[in-house]
């Protein structure tokens, strides 16, 4: 598990609510790559993706908010895209970079995602 610098209240007065939040944005290769997986995790779980550069990528879906001014990004310490986080009791519990299949089923707790994918591809 990653430690951040952030302290719960971090999270949450940044808007950061419980559950899978993943950090994305258009220009990325790697992005576009996860975005079945992103539309899967939305049907299976509780799950926010927040998109740096364009509030229409990877679609307007109402898990999508807009960072085009990174500003969660920033207070999230995101620092690499795609960025998958697990959030609880408003605090960071574990994070993955990249595209890397066996850690994105291990923090969201699902099996059996993006199967026609490559199982890594860094961010």
């Amino acid at each position: 598990m990653r430690e951040t610098f952030l302290m719960d209240a971090d999270l949450r007065s940044a808007g950061v609510k419980d559950g899978l939040v993943v950090v994305v944005k258009s220009s990325c290769e790697t992005c576009q790559t996860v975005v079945p997986v992103l539309a899967d995790l939305a049907e299976r779980s509780d799950l926010t993706v927040y998109t740096q550069d364009n509030p229409t990528f990877p679609a307007i879906a109402d898990w999508v908010l807009d960072d085009t001014d990174l500003a969660t990004s920033w207070r999230i310490d995101l620092e690499t895209v795609p960025t998958l986080l697990r959030v609880a009791d408003g605090a960071e519990a574990d994070r993955v970079v990249g595209w890397d299949r066996e850690r994105w089923e291990e923090v969201a707790g699902v099996d059996g995602l993006g199967p026609d994918l490559p199982p890594f591809r860094p961010g």
